[in-house]
């Protein structure tokens, strides 16, 4: 079923991957300015990684050639590669915290004691503990979590890939 919808209507499967990316970094702005929970800076990376995924989803979605689909299918797997590699460091970090931990600053200190011009990219660096679990569903942390749907989205491009090569030919 899923083999048919990818090589009946891959450019809707293309739009679905790019709102799915969109609702997950939509839960992340929740889990941030509504519960309150802090971004370290590998869940910036982590969220950059989702947000190249979108885009490039969304922009292959576009397009009905194979080639441009091969492309944005490799683009896709790169970005969640390096969604996965972060996300599972970011969880080893976690079940393994080292004896001192310098992942981020204080929102607030580094404003005070940095110009402005330093204080911003310091921001978007992210000011939580990577090591630190915050949330949790079903026994997992956000970071498990994240290794799991950047997974399953390299996974998902490896299958795009493949049927857009033996779709072609």
């Amino acid at each position: 079923m899923l083999l048919t919808f990818l090589d009946s209507t891959p450019r809707r499967a293309f739009m679905l991957l790019c709102a799915a990316c969109v609702a997950m970094l939509g839960f992340g702005l929740y889990l941030q300015h509504v519960v309150g929970l802090n971004p370290c800076p590998m869940c910036i990376v982590q969220r950059y990684a989702l947000l190249l995924i979108a885009v490039f989803a969304g922009l292959t979605s576009l397009s009905g050639r194979n080639g441009r689909q091969l492309v944005g299918v490799a683009l896709m797997a790169l970005a969640a590669a390096g969604g996965a590699y972060t996300a599972a460091r970011q969880s080893f970090l976690q079940w393994y915290p080292p004896e001192v931990s310098s992942c981020g600053r204080d929102f607030y200190g580094m404003i005070e004691t940095f110009p402005l011009q330093r204080a911003i990219p310091m921001i978007f660096r992210g000011s939580g503990d990577c090591t630190a679990i915050d949330w949790t569903f079903l026994g997992g942390s956000l970071a498990n979590w994240s290794f799991v749907v950047f997974t399953v989205i390299l996974v998902l491009s490896g299958v795009m890939a493949w049927r857009r090569v033996a779709y072609r030919g």
